[in-house]
């Protein structure tokens, strides 16, 4: 499994980061500075191109920050694009089936795992330098495949999604899940589920990641059994500091 959770033990280790979604390098070394452990480039829902995603990865490695992709679909062809790029890991939305969960094994994985073609002249393949069983070891034990659960009948194969060989943890998406629902997220049924999908990693032996609203939530999050944590996006963190900033200000103007 990847790095990103080799050697970690306890509630204090668990890896933190941040959805990526601007198209500027300086977006992830800040990420290193503030001390997170991963990104996760947005090509879901942010219009991010392959070259500056190439980059993107290319400026966290260097920093010692986990680049995770999350890709809009399963695309093959995209996620070995990505995989060649140096990604640490991928993050695939909306996995419903064991079907589901064994294509994404067998687009990401070298034989005999899956069918991953071989581009040993990428920056994954050290630019031609690694060996081959090297970079085979590297793409098939190191990179982090992640199942994103967006849906009750998702979570309730959760157990048989997590024993596909190759697949190394899951996302809840607690959003699309209670718009799956006609539920907001706060609804018990929704919140149900999502302990449901924790225990499912629990029982596998593998983490379930979640996207944490705030500091606060994010500390409950560690303690219900989340094994890795989203604290918010880019876009998200500039904009409320920046509005509690002007909010501050003002209140102090019209307050002296």
């Amino acid at each position: 499994m990847s790095n990103l959770f080799a050697g970690r033990e306890g509630a204090a280790t668990v890896p933190l980061g941040i959805w990526v979604k601007l198209p500027a390098v300086e977006v992830v070394e800040l990420a290193a500075h503030a001390g997170l452990d991963f990104v996760i480039i947005d090509l879901e829902h942010a219009p991010l191109g392959m070259e500056t995603t190439a980059h993107l990865i290319a400026s966290a490695s260097a920093r010692g920050v986990t680049p995770i992709v999350r890709v809009p679909g399963l695309d093959p062809a995209l996620m070995q694009r990505l995989l060649d790029a140096g990604a640490g890991g991928l993050h695939v939305p909306h996995v419903e089936t064991v079907a589901d969960a064994k294509a994404i094994v067998e687009a990401t994985r070298f034989p005999p795992l899956g069918s991953r073609g071989s581009g040993a002249m990428s920056r994954a393949g050290g630019w031609g330098r690694k060996g081959r069983a090297e970079y085979v070891r590297e793409g098939n034990e190191d990179i982090l495949v992640i199942a994103a659960l967006e849906s009750r009948q998702a979570i309730e194969s959760a157990d048989d999604l997590l024993a596909v060989d190759g697949i190394d943890g899951i996302f809840v998406g607690a959003g699309d899940l209670s718009l799956s629902l006609d539920r907001k997220v706060t609804d018990p049924e929704v919140q149900r589920l999502v302990d449901d999908a924790i225990a499912a990693a629990a029982r596998a032996g593998k983490p379930c990641g979640g996207a944490m609203r705030d500091g606060a939530q994010a500390i409950k999050g560690v303690s219900r059994g989340f094994g890795f944590l989203t604290l918010g996006n880019d876009t998200s963190i500039l904009l409320n500091r920046a509005t509690a900033l002007v909010d501050e200000v003002r209140q102090g103007v019209g307050a002296s």
